[in-house]
């Protein structure tokens, strides 16, 4: 597919041979400000060999739960980039994310979306405001293992690894050494979520002191998160786990005037995706009145992935002098505008007709030569792991006390103990506390007595006692130490 311009593209020093990548205009305002976007970045002389796959609300309706065809994968593992516009997951169940299955497909891991103040242009109390949030792209509780357990409770499970950890901490700081910024700063809630936020920040900490000329620091997520609303201009680098990541990014994005500029590149060894950060707004779907900058702005970002910086410099300036000549969509506009808001089309002629010009108010954009190398963990030596006993979740209607009576009777075993009883964490037996309130769902924790060894074969004879004696186990977790260390939380309260 070519895509064509009203302007004539720019003569380029570049390589002339188009670079092929996997395109989607996907649902909603997708295609207008996919077609606007392409149009801007082939007056801004992007060579491109532009590859149409489909996927999204379509797809999902025809049968393909995770909204994307065999053909269209082939396509965006051939071409290894892969421009997006929004897509339309459907209502209800059965349906997957396609965004998040293209990311851990693919081994997308690197999610990056810069966020800065674009005052003059557009009203912000952050005028100085030029960070980028780094978002962990495939694990946290985006790995979407959820399972109903019992009556009342639901459960969906964090899965935080030591190599996806080191993956994105390892990336942030190469981004920043070759990006030029002076800080990287983590975010996590280790304070509650000791093991799994605490290993993130654990290897930020071990990381860290590899890049002596990159200051570092870390900030509860709650805190860090006020400050970034507030005091944006502290932050350089942000790295977090996916769901801050998802989150604070967008409310950083707001900050810079509207999520409508939010762009974000996809990163992994094996490919790239390009997007806007917001969805596709089917409420202004049709009305050609959407804003483009954030769809446009992830071309860019597209281009110097791809070895395109002179295109892409071009693109970011020409964009840069349409918002502050006051051209606007009606999302950005405000007193800083002139005339009346413009629609997605008229925007993108606008950039068009600026094309080859550079902003005054703005530090004019030059070709990146930027390159972020990415790494293969190494795996350490696997540690002594040994198992000591089994947390035995139970669906149960009454009181603390009753249950473990009733679990001691069942489980007479002269090898191991009840030792405690939890409901939603919080430690309720021995000596709970009545003001506690409890669910139907308890977590009973068995471990070996003193001197004795905890195996697999004891766990099964206990989930067999328990059954014959008609306790409803949901779920089981086996306790490990590993080289001598708990590999498992305590209840609150213990």
């Amino acid at each position: 597919m070519t895509v064509q311009s009203s302007a004539k593209p720019f003569a380029s020093a570049e390589p002339m041979t188009a670079v092929p990548v996997s395109v989607a205009y996907g649902d909603g305002i997708g295609p207008e400000i996919m077609e606007a976007s392409l149009r801007v970045l082939a007056a801004a002389g992007a060579n491109l060999a532009i590859e149409e796959v489909e996927l999204g609300e379509k797809v999902y309706l025809a049968g393909h739960s995770a909204g994307v065809t065999a053909e269209s994968w082939d396509s965006i593992r051939r071409t290894q980039v892969f421009y997006k516009a929004p897509i339309t997951t459907p209502q209800g169940g059965g349906y997957k994310s396609l965004n998040v299955t293209v990311r851990k497909s693919l081994g997308l891991f690197a999610n990056v979306r810069p966020c800065r103040g674009l005052a003059p242009a557009i009203a912000t109390k952050h005028p100085d405001m030029d960070l980028v949030i780094i978002r962990e792209n495939e694990e946290d509780l985006y790995a979407g293992i959820e399972h109903r357990q019992t009556d009342e409770v639901y459960q969906c499970l964090k899965l935080i690894t030591r190599p996806g950890c080191e993956k994105i901490v390892r990336y942030a700081f190469d981004y920043a050494r070759a990006h030029g910024r002076r800080k990287v700063s983590c975010f996590t809630k280790d304070n509650i979520m000791k093991l799994t936020d605490g290993l993130f920040h654990k290897v930020f900490d071990e990381v860290r002191a590899e890049y002596p000329e990159i200051e570092a620091d870390h900030w509860i997520v709650d805190i860090g998160a006020a400050r970034l609303a507030t005091v944006p201009e502290q932050f350089d680098v942000v790295v977090m786990p996916n769901l801050y990541g998802d989150i604070l990014s967008d409310v950083a994005l707001e900050l810079t005037g509207s999520v409508g500029l939010g762009a974000s590149s996809n990163i992994g060894a094996h490919g790239a995706m390009f997007e806007a950060i917001h969805g596709s707004a089917p409420l202004i779907a049709g009305k050609g009145i959407a804003n483009p900058s954030g769809l446009l702005i992830a071309g860019a970002m597209m281009l110097d992935h791809i070895g395109q910086g002179e295109a892409a410099a071009r693109v970011r300036n020409a964009w840069l002098k349409t918002l502050e000549d006051g051209i606007h969509t009606a999302d950005i506009h405000g007193p800083q505008s002139k005339g009346e808001p413009v629609g997605t089309a008229a925007f993108a002629d606008a950039v068009i007709a600026r094309m080859g010009e550079v902003p005054s108010a703005f530090t004019a954009a030059t070709p990146s030569t930027a390159v972020v190398p990415i790494h293969t963990p190494v795996r350490a030596k696997p540690a002594v792991k040994e198992l000591v006993g089994v947390d035995v979740f139970v669906q149960f209607d009454g009181t603390p006390d009753a249950l473990a009576e009733q679990l001691k009777a069942a489980s007479p075993n002269p090898c191991m103990d009840l030792q405690m009883i939890t409901n939603r964490g919080v430690k309720v037996w021995p000596n709970g506390l009545p003001e506690t309130f409890c669910t139907d769902h308890w977590r009973c924790r068995f471990v070996a007595r003193e001197g004795t060894c905890f195996n697999r074969a004891m766990m099964l004879e206990l989930l067999r006692d328990l059954h014959y004696a008609g306790v409803d186990f949901v779920k089981t977790e086996g306790l490990y130490t590993f080289d001598g260390v708990a590999g498992y939380s305590l209840g609150q309260g213990q």
